[in-house]
């Protein structure tokens, strides 16, 4: 174990598969790390744990949106399964709506509390009532989530719940009944923390349960988190296209560290059969490779046999100092790099290569393409920050789209003057109702569209096809 590394205690628990729980939180060791960085570390330390499931052909894991699905995707990216939500609603009492006489999830499934029902003297019109209005919302929230895209099987298979934590365990329980109802073969709940009692009660809804942390001590599963922020209907919509691997298959995809001047930046290479172009993302401040709005961009590029180069600009202590994340000069740097180690790599070829900038990594991949001149064939730039490449603007040689959100007026303003100071091809694209993050919906797919259409305008069409090979 390298130091600082988290210490992970596991021995078998009560009604726990052996090897899978984590002893309760009075029982760990000295320098154990009691949370999560974020759902995405939550997510791989889940997945380490579910690592002897690897290579089985019948499993499904099914996110609970919206915080499951982000840990759910890190599950099924390690175990090789299919990603899918599982949405459940519970059938509120007719004037006591939080209390539930059942649950209903797609496809009619569901399950009543028969006993409930009798006690409080529900007739079966009010059920139905109840039911139908509890499947409209089931209904209209997948349709928001999965879109167009087929529901994953579950008959004769197994099906993993995720959330990114549980607290009663009551939402997972209706879930593994709605999985069951939909025709699972078996059913394990996930969790990265659960207090002690919701792992006993999970065990009588699920065949196994799976729980890094399941302290005694519990108050909410925000406080086993740094990072615990809202999860956006578009990190669940772009996670469920990248898990359905939309567009043509990579020939080349692969978990990468670049060197960066001797420092080692994780990363992602995908590369398409016959790709003519690869895209280098630089995230914005506070976010990283993982960025589930860069990601769901990166998925659309390769539909359009464009690959993607997705890394962390700033190593984990850096990223901790919050003046290097506005380091302008350190992070084109760092991109500067990136492009030197993608042009050694031969599965990269000879194709021409163009800069995505989101916030503070629009102004480095600006920067950096000033510096670069005419090797970089083109940059867009989504709710960026150009004002902060400052003089270094009117050295871009590189066509640029910057792309801005109506409603995110004073980034709007930035990019307005910007644009003023660049004397490259260059266009400003506004996409109206959108804030700065692009969450509306429909406004990172429009922010993916523009992209696909000026790197497909402005790549070289004559250069040589990178390579790749599987």
């Amino acid at each position: 174990m390298r130091p600082g590394e988290a210490e992970w205690a596991v021995r078998p628990c009560s009604r726990v598969p052996a090897g899978y729980a984590m002893d309760h939180a009075g029982l760990f060791r000295q320098g154990v790390r009691m949370s999560f960085r974020d759902r995405i570390d939550a997510g791989r330390r889940l997945a380490e744990q579910l690592r002897p499931l690897r290579g089985r052909d019948d499993i499904v894991v099914l996110g609970l949106p919206r915080g499951g699905v982000p840990v759910a995707a890190e599950v099924a990216r390690s175990l090789g399964a299919p990603l899918d939500v599982i949405v459940v609603r519970k059938v509120g009492a007719p004037g006591q709506p939080e209390l539930a006489l059942g649950a209903v999830g797609e496809d009619g499934e569901g399950v009543v509390n028969v006993g409930l029902v009798r006690a409080l003297g529900v007739s079966q019109a009010e059920l139905r009532a109840a039911q139908d209005q509890a499947h409209d919302e089931v209904r209209a929230r997948v349709g928001a989530l999965r879109g167009h895209r087929p529901r994953v099987p579950l008959a004769g298979r197994t099906a993993i719940v995720v959330d990114d934590g549980v607290a009663t365990g009551a939402t997972a329980r209706a879930a593994c009944r709605i999985a069951r109802a939909a025709g699972a073969a078996r059913v394990m709940v996930a969790v990265p923390v659960a207090p002690a009692d919701a792992v006993e009660s999970l065990a009588g809804a699920a065949d196994e349960v799976v729980s890094l942390l399941h302290p005694t001590l519990f108050g909410a599963v925000g406080q086993f988190y740094d990072d615990f922020s809202q999860t956006p209907d578009a990190e669940v919509t772009a996670l469920l296209a990248e898990s359905c691997g939309a567009g043509p298959r990579p020939a080349y995809d692969a978990e990468v560290v670049v060197d960066a001047g001797g420092v080692a930046l994780p990363g992602r290479l995908t590369i398409p059969a016959g790709a003519r172009g690869i895209v280098v993302f630089a995230h914005g401040s506070g976010s990283g490779r993982g960025s589930p709005r860069n990601r769901h961009v990166a998925e659309v590029l390769h539909g359009a046999a464009l690959g993607t180069l997705l890394f962390d600009l700033l190593t984990e202590p850096e990223a901790s100092q919050r003046s290097n994340v506005f380091d302008i000069g350190l992070l084109a740097g760092r991109l500067l790099d990136a492009v030197a180690w993608l042009r050694g790599r031969p599965e990269a070829g000879t194709a021409p290569v163009g800069f995505f900038g989101a916030s503070t990594g629009g102004a480095a991949a600006l920067a950096a393409a000033a510096t670069l001149g005419t090797d970089i064939a083109a940059v867009v730039s989504r709710g960026g920050r150009p004002d902060l490449a400052g003089d270094r603007l009117a050295e871009v040689h590189a066509p640029t789209l910057l792309i801005v959100g109506g409603d995110d007026h004073v980034v709007l303003e930035l990019n307005r003057d910007a644009r003023r100071r660049l004397h490259c091809p260059n266009r400003l694209a506004v996409v109206p109702g959108a804030g700065h993050l692009f969450e509306e919906p429909g406004a990172l797919d429009v922010v993916a569209g523009a992209a696909v259409e000026w790197f497909t305008d402005h790549l070289a069409p004559d250069a040589v096809p990178a390579t790749a090979t599987p």
